[in-house]
């Protein structure tokens, strides 16, 4: 988990690397251990007054396409130069008229061991379509639980970073010379 003051630091990072005029707005920040996902939102299309559903969709995907090619060598130099910096590879993607595209993203493995009950709903997800593996039910059962729990989650991140904080302000503690525990007394136990 990454501390307040790091994710202020990377905020601060990409809002002063950034080029001013790539994004509409600050962008948000998504950071774990292994990936940072950096998403900007981007002017919408404008259309003439009624278009239809399948116009603005058409228009929306196109702008965002338009959006990736013309700007991929500035974000690949921004993106290796934060890869270096913080270890942690760069994904990107942007929102444009309510619609949310990521570009690249790391898809990281996750291992884990299930018992039998848990194995039987990934299997039952398979034998009903939904998935085409363990893998895609398990990550489907992930997304579904995220969609369901987003305060719950947000609540306890919250609480995960106020315990960071804390700990970042006590006392800092010092390795104990292993020596000094030593008991002094050296005579052996006569039984």
């Amino acid at each position: 988990m990454i501390t307040p003051e790091q994710r202020e630091k990377l905020r601060g990072w990409f809002a002063g690397r950034l080029p001013e005029d790539l994004f509409e707005e600050p962008v948000e920040l998504t950071v774990d251990r292994e990936e940072i996902t950096v998403i900007g939102r981007i002017p919408a299309p404008r259309l003439a007054e009624g278009a239809s559903d399948a116009e603005q969709e058409a228009a929306v995907q196109g702008r965002i396409q338009e959006f990736r090619e013309r700007t991929r060598e500035a974000r690949i130099e921004v993106a290796r130069e934060a890869e270096h910096l913080f270890r942690r590879k760069v994904s990107w993607g942007v929102e444009c008229g309510g619609e949310r595209a990521l570009f690249t993203h790391v898809a990281a493995p996750v291992m884990t061991r299930l018992r039998q009950p848990e194995r039987q709903v990934l299997d039952t997800l398979i034998a009903g379509g939904v998935a085409r593996s363990r893998s895609d039910a398990l990550a489907w059962c992930v997304r579904l639980v995220q969609r369901h729990t987003d305060d719950w989650l947000a609540e306890l991140r919250a609480s995960l970073e106020h315990v960071q904080r804390v700990r970042a302000q006590g006392p800092d503690t010092e390795p104990q010379d292993a020596t000094a525990d030593r008991s002094t007394d050296t005579s052996a136990d006569d039984d």
